[in-house]
């Protein structure tokens, strides 16, 4: 047997942190990746690590805390799924523990933190991942590809929108600041990611929102100017329902995403003739097949990765999460929002 060969049937043993809703998500997902298994569980009391363990992984090892499943000399990869505002903190503690990190989105409270962890990644020679499913997914990955083929003409116009009806309590995290609540944060990301990986970095964003009065982003909209003169319109609420649609046109027809469009069931170009006449629908997916909800596609590249001893995954590097990161920045000092633990912005410091 080869060593790549090997390589692939390692398996790769993820321990989680924390056991949330979004962690459930990619524990089911997870568990339909071959080669990937769930060992182990953290949280901060025993029965929420053991209830998960239950459901999800029986088997897997219930800590009491985050510092024991960071110790576990069985866990290769560490999921931290905890509120933003702590993920800096968990992360640190993974990688300073010798273990590989996948960091849910956004994967810090700013620019600064994100640019922190990738310090620690490279310092302690450990992979590190921002858990941003949407570049990940077969379907966007194939339409990226396409368009920068030229097949599907030059984009002009993107417009993308998330968001959805917050009722919850004022201490929970979707609405407590010192937990980093932001509608930017929780869905802006996902329409600035869009437009970031059809269009390229912007070249400038303007942005304008509402503000609760605890001084939290409730609803935002952002309008981007993109190379080549590509505008993109972004929005993002947690005071009302969006269809959470995205379309795209180019100067040969438009683009639009099935479902909702940070994981999509696939993407329809129709052509139009130099007369504007409709031709047939092409229909675009991915060359290999959704796993799952989605999440089970970026489970899949960390592993990946992780075998082929790689530090950051070129679907999602290090450079497109800190641009990204350095965007939300951007538009969080347009709009007057300071989060509790972030470096306070002043103009121009991520313009």
């Amino acid at each position: 047997m080869t060593s790549e060969q090997q390589g692939e049937q390692q398996t790769v043993r993820w321990g989680f942190l924390t056991t949330g809703k979004i962690a459930r998500k990619v524990a089911a997902d997870l568990a339909l990746v071959p080669g990937s298994e769930l060992v182990a569980v953290g949280a901060r009391r025993l029965e929420s690590a053991e209830a998960f363990v239950a459901e999800h992984a029986p088997g897997a090892r219930a800590h009491a805390s985050y510092a024991d499943l960071v110790d576990d000399d069985g866990v290769d990869v560490v999921y931290v799924a905890s509120p933003h505002a702590l993920h800096l903190e968990h992360v640190r503690m993974a990688l300073e523990a010798g273990k590989h990190v996948l960091c849910e989105k956004p994967v810090a409270l700013d620019l600064a933190q994100a640019q922190e962890m990738v310090r620690l990644a490279r310092h302690h020679d450990r992979f590190l991942m921002e858990a941003m499913w949407t570049a990940c997914h077969p379907v966007v990955r194939e339409l990226r590809e396409r368009l920068a083929s030229g097949e599907l003409g030059t984009p002009r116009t993107l417009r993308a929108e998330l968001g959805f009806h917050v009722d919850a309590a004022p201490d929970d995290r979707l609405l407590d600041p010192v937990l980093g609540a932001s509608a930017l944060l929780d869905m802006g990301i996902y329409p600035l990611t869009l437009a970031h990986l059809l269009l390229g970095a912007p070249e400038r964003l303007h942005a304008e929102a509402n503000l609760s009065e605890r001084g939290t982003d409730m609803d935002v909209a952002v309008l981007g100017r993109y190379p080549g003169g590509a505008l993109a319109t972004l929005s993002a609420s947690m005071t009302s329902w969006s269809d959470r649609s995205a379309a795209l046109a180019t100067d040969r027809g438009h683009v639009h995403l099935e479902g909702q469009f940070h994981h999509p069931d696939a993407a329809v170009f129709v052509p139009r003739d130099a007369a504007g006449v409709e031709g047939e629908p092409v229909r675009i997916t991915g060359r290999e097949p959704v796993v799952g909800g989605g999440y089970g596609n970026e489970v899949a590249e960390v592993a990946r990765c992780v075998r082929e001893g790689l530090r950051e995954s070129p679907w999602v590097p290090h450079q497109q999460t800190l641009a990204l990161m350095a965007q939300l920045d951007d538009v969080r000092r347009q709009v007057g929002v300071e989060l509790p633990g972030a470096d306070p912005l002043l103009p121009g410091d991520a313009g």
